[in-house]
């Protein structure tokens, strides 16, 4: 068996014990809080049979069922929610309907529900703990129910504590405990509710969705990002623009994504990426730079400015020209890398170098993004340009620096 499963096993037979010691007890007292306590721990067995029963289907796939079963499991967490109201309707309706009477070996029945109610509190607190390492809602839901009787069984025994002072608490703490239940049973049902009705993934999950996609340099637009629950699994679907102009380079990107998301986020059942290339109808150079007025650098990483000249696509005309300081300059390891994604994010299609830097961590970033390297046989930005078949427009202007 999976976690899970042995997890709602235990939970089977916990209730099944709890059951056995409060009909027993209750028979011998004469309690009528007990016996209602009783019923209450019947549905737990019952509740957790279904949890068990859920676990095992939700599994499952097929033809008539490729992406499985996992909303059985909020199936089950819906009934399970039906079941805490039904037995809080079961013991409001006993505490009303019984009759007064003189209870038998109150000691003894005081020291079985101290019993129940240890065991019951110690059970509920493992079995929400495993539900919420395993991202399971049905276990989660069965250990908030099996709490639920921890409070009834509470307030059984504030009874029974007043019956041996003389006082009748019994009907009075029922209902108290009734308030108690309904709230859980009510909280329970509107969860499963949500998953069953398909509602969207909550807003944190969504939004370290997004920041993983955004970590990826060739990124350039999220379109759309949605998601939903179903059981304790996530579905992701997003459409995104990558900066890139093969579609065989958009695949591998946009698989490379979906493994990420799913290293990052716990129960990532399926993710689903549209992607699609960017279509450029411009080029975007790349040069570094010893100051602005031009002249290229020997160095990549350690250049203080970069040149980005805009050009079209078709007719080599200079749409946008500006130099921008580099932003990794104190940076004392790694630069080179940070400085090839930076340029990789606002564009670059073509960098102009002085020299190539074969087997270096730059190299396989621009590689791997497609960006074409070309040795530039100029000492300056200008010259650079018109050996590559860029029209000159106008001038670098100093005002275009941006830091």
């Amino acid at each position: 068996m999976e976690k899970s499963e042995k997890v709602a096993a235990l939970s089977i037979f916990v209730n099944v014990i709890l059951l056995a010691i409060k009909y027993t007890f209750a028979m011998l007292s004469g309690s009528a809080g007990l016996a209602a306590d009783a019923i209450h721990s019947s549905s737990d067995v019952l509740a957790s049979l279904t949890v068990f029963a859920g676990l095992k289907i939700s599994k499952r796939k097929s033809k008539r069922f490729p992406y499985g079963l996992y909303k059985v499991e909020n199936l089950v967490s819906l009934i399970i929610s039906i079941a805490i109201l039904f037995a809080g309707y079961e013991i409001a309706k006993s505490a009303l309907g019984a009759a007064e009477s003189t209870l038998k070996h109150i000691p003894l029945a005081i020291m079985a529900e101290v019993v129940v109610i240890g065991l019951t509190l110690v059970f509920s607190i493992y079995a929400v703990k495993k539900g919420k390492e395993l991202g399971s809602p049905s276990v989660i839901a069965d250990g908030k129910h099996v709490r639920t009787d921890m409070m009834s069984s509470v307030a059984v025994l504030a009874g029974l504590v007043g019956n041996l002072f003389g006082i009748n608490l019994d009907r009075v703490t029922v209902f108290i405990v009734i308030l108690f239940i309904a709230h859980a049973g009510i909280m329970i049902f509107i969860d499963a509710m949500r998953v069953l009705l398909d509602a969207s993934l909550d807003f944190g999950t969504l939004d370290k969705v997004k920041s993983i996609m955004m970590l990826e340099p060739r990124v350039k637009e999220i379109r759309s990002l949605t998601g939903r629950n179903s059981g304790s699994y996530k579905f992701i679907e997003a459409e995104v623009v990558l900066n890139v102009r093969e579609l065989e380079k958009a695949h591998s990107i946009g698989r490379k994504i979906e493994e990420a998301i799913k290293n990052e986020i716990s129960n990532m059942d399926h993710v689903l990426i549209h992607y699609e290339p960017i279509r450029k109808d411009v080029i975007i150079f790349a040069l570094p730079l010893e100051s602005v007025d031009g002249k290229i650098s020997q160095h990549f990483g350690e250049s203080p400015y970069f040149g980005l000249i805009t050009t079209g696509a078709n007719d080599k005309a200079i749409r946008n020209q500006e130099i921008v300081s580099n932003p990794f300059l104190s940076v004392e390891r790694g630069k080179g890398i940070l400085v090839a994604e930076f340029l990789i994010k606002r564009g670059m299609d073509i960098l102009l170098l002085k020299e190539k830097f074969e087997g270096r961590g730059p190299e396989y970033v621009l590689s791997d993004s497609d960006v074409e390297v070309i040795i530039a046989e100029a000492e300056t930005m200008n010259d650079a340009l018109l050996q590559h078949g860029v029209i000159l427009g106008r001038k670098p202007n100093e005002n275009n620096h941006t830091c």
